[in-house]
């Protein structure tokens, strides 16, 4: 799985683009220089999805070791088919370091797979974009994310924004000097201009989020900045408030 593969989008046309439609994001590429991102190997979209769970929320180091054990449950070492992922007891799933969620996952990217949910890796290549997060986000424990880092790293797809990456979100901030970290919604719009190769442009979110360093720390997530003026506001309204007269009774 150490192979890299050449991308299948001519990465010259993609900074040409780029550059023209983003005169911000031109000075990034031309400052950190051609994108030398390549593919990672893919035997099959089910091989890939089953990788991809072992590492959710842990570190790659612990993940890898994982990944390994489970690997070691199949025939000859090899990666367990699905048939030998359903048969094989919940246990010795857990006993490789497995959570029971990443279990009931496996289990059900399995039966998924002999159900023909997911596809073969000749079927995706022929799949859209939105038909593969359609049908694969149907996986128990495989979001959106997930499916996104397949189409890039795995796929080669040229034009994904993976809009809740937190990094890609940083670079964003960092790059076009906002004080917080920009909401999905916002992402996907502004990244519009960068459509075909949102894919490249992502790759350079990731850079700028990367070479700045502690400086990224600055910025932070935005957070309902209006509620919270309205409640200050509130509180000060309340403070200025002249104190009420007491009544008089009547003797």
């Amino acid at each position: 799985m150490n192979e890299k593969l050449t991308l299948p989008f001519d990465h010259v046309k993609a900074h040409e683009h780029l550059s023209q439609a983003d005169k911000r994001l031109g000075r990034l590429i031309a400052d950190i220089g051609e994108f030398p991102f390549k593919l990672d190997e893919c035997d099959s979209v089910y091989e890939s999805l089953l990788e991809a769970i072992a590492h959710q929320s842990i570190s790659g180091k612990a993940a890898a070791t994982i990944y390994a054990r489970i690997k070691a449950l199949g025939a000859d070492g090899q990666c367990p088919t699905p048939e030998e992922i359903l048969n094989a007891p919940a246990q010795a799933l857990r006993d490789a370091g497995l959570s029971f969620a990443k279990v009931a996952a496996m289990k059900d990217l399995a039966q998924k797979t002999i159900d023909g949910v997911v596809p073969s890796l000749e079927a995706a290549h022929k799949m859209s974009d939105e038909e593969l997060v359609e049908r694969l986000i149907s996986v128990r424990g495989i979001g959106a994310w997930t499916v996104e880092m397949f189409l890039i790293f795995r796929l080669g797809r040229p034009d994904v924004l993976p809009i809740h990456d937190y990094a890609v979100q940083k670079g964003f901030a960092i790059l076009y000097r906002k004080k917080a970290i920009p909401k999905p919604r916002e992402l996907a719009a502004f990244g519009e201009r960068w459509r075909p190769y949102r894919t490249v442009a992502s790759w350079y979110m990731w850079r700028a989020y990367g070479r700045a360093g502690k400086d990224a720390r600055k910025i932070t997530k935005n957070t309902n900045k209006r509620k919270a003026k309205k409640k200050k506001g509130k509180k000060i309204r309340q403070k200025k408030l002249p104190a009420r007269k007491k009544s008089k009774r009547r003797s």
